[in-house]
């Protein structure tokens, strides 16, 4: 087709597979009585892959100029696809569109124009090596807005392309990536990136706290509210403190906070570490275990004006996405074990718990708006708690069905694997909250 320069028609069908035989059939026999129209030079089939439980056929044809398509299109076109209709009924689906050939772009002088970013020859609007738009110019203020977020804002993005099987579809956007039809999706790490973001701004973003200025102070409660929850707290404190559990009070303690008793000594005392000896401990575990560095972590962690406490579990969210970063790659090892005759390599088990890491935090965004709507609207609330539940019991069910149709395998041998991934999870959440947990104490 090299040179042509009249249109090319393209037509593509779409059919179940039990009619790919008939199609394939008929197929030959249309494509040779399309030639014999006026201006039908030549035509070309292919197969294609684009869709799933679907095969596709492309045929293109080189027609001679754009009067002799339109006459094709003006005159036996309704009849050829009245005939195809009656012949396949709702077995098939077909688009068409026409295309032109490409042509180099050229200067005043007649020079192949080239990319600015990789020096190949220009075809169109974009380079067709790097993608970059084959004219520089300077953006507005509105573009870059659009550039920085149009795959969030506009409908068809395919982050919204993305989203949608993500959610719904189990395991079918790392079945599709695996099979080559990448250009409609986002990546995959890209995808974890942007869900794991807006997870964390949502949960952790509380704009009353961080944008207070923004707000209108709130009036507190009547007098008489008050008066009541001081003598509720009264009456739980004095029961805590005849009970032994916090240490008895003094005219004046209020104000310097609670004191906790444990085993009966005040809390000062937890932070004692006499029986404390590092000597069967690995050398280099006990250089930096030792006494004075817990001695002083314990008494900043247990310190009675709560900062201690807080700076620690600051750090620990701090620290949490890094966590679970590193979460992926354990459990594409895992993966990897649990299905050592797949012929997958280690970065295909990894794609898919990109993708399902990905979905959960898409579910657990999910959650947490359904609870902030239950809580600013009592008529929600019951609604709120069965989508929260809801959500919380569709996680393991979407894992299950995620490893039946990424590998294969049968439901009851999916199962027992889903089993020892879901132990192979607990096993790897522990450790790295453990390993967040001491880095933040440490670093206190």
């Amino acid at each position: 087709m090299k040179g042509h320069g009249g249109p090319i028609y393209e037509v593509t069908l779409h059919v179940d597979p039990e009619a790919a035989a008939d199609i394939d059939l008929w197929l030959a026999g249309h494509v040779a009585t399309m030639l014999t129209l006026p201006g039908f030079i030549d035509a070309r089939v292919f197969s294609i892959d684009d869709e799933p439980d679907k095969i596709g056929r492309v045929v293109q044809y080189l027609v001679e100029s754009d009067g002799r398509l339109q006459e094709y299109i003006a005159g036996p076109a309704a009849e050829m696809r009245e005939d195809t209709r009656l012949r396949f009924g709702s077995r098939y689906t077909v688009s068409r569109r026409v295309l032109r050939e490409a042509t180099s772009d050229a200067d005043e002088t007649g020079t192949p124009i080239a990319c600015l970013n990789c020096g190949f020859e220009l075809t169109g609007q974009y380079c067709g090596n790097c993608g970059q738009r084959a004219q520089s110019r300077l953006i507005s203020i509105l573009e870059l807005l659009r550039d920085a977020f149009g795959d969030l804002v506009d409908i068809d993005s395919r982050f919204w392309r993305t989203l949608v099987p993500l959610a719904v579809r189990p395991g079918s956007l790392t079945r599709d990536y695996l099979m080559g039809r990448r250009a409609r999706f986002m990546p995959p790490f890209r995808t974890y990136l942007v869900l794991s973001l807006l997870f964390f701004l949502i949960a952790f973003f509380d704009p009353h706290e961080e944008l207070g200025f923004l707000f209108e102070p709130q009036e507190s409660g009547t007098q008489d509210e008050a008066d009541a929850a001081g003598a509720a707290r009264e009456e739980a404190l004095g029961e805590l403190e005849q009970q032994g559990i916090i240490a008895p009070r003094t005219p004046g303690a209020e104000s310097e906070g609670l004191r906790i008793v444990i085993d009966g000594e005040d809390e000062g005392s937890s932070c004692e570490l006499d029986d404390y000896d590092p000597a069967d401990m690995p050398p280099w575990l006990a250089r930096r275990l030792t006494k004075e560095r817990l001695l002083v972590m314990c008494q900043r962690m247990t310190a009675e004006d709560g900062q201690g406490l807080r700076g620690f579990l600051d750090k620990l969210l701090e620290n949490v996405p890094a966590g679970l970063f590193v979460l992926l790659p354990l459990m594409a090892f895992a993966l990897n074990v649990l299905y050592p005759l797949s012929k997958r390599y280690y970065v295909e088990h990894l794609l898919f718990v990109v993708h399902f890491h990905a979905f959960v935090f898409l579910a657990l965004t999910l959650q947490i708006l359904l609870t902030r709507l239950g809580a600013s609207l009592p008529s929600a609330e019951a609604a709120a708690k069965i989508g929260v539940l809801a959500v919380s019991a569709y996680i393991p069910v979407y894992l299950h069905k995620a490893l039946r149709r990424v590998y294969g395998q049968g439901g009851f041998v999916t199962f027992l694997k889903f089993l020892l991934l879901f132990i192979a999870y607990v096993l790897g959440l522990s450790l790295i909250l453990g390993i967040i947990a001491i880095f933040a104490a440490f670093s206190l």
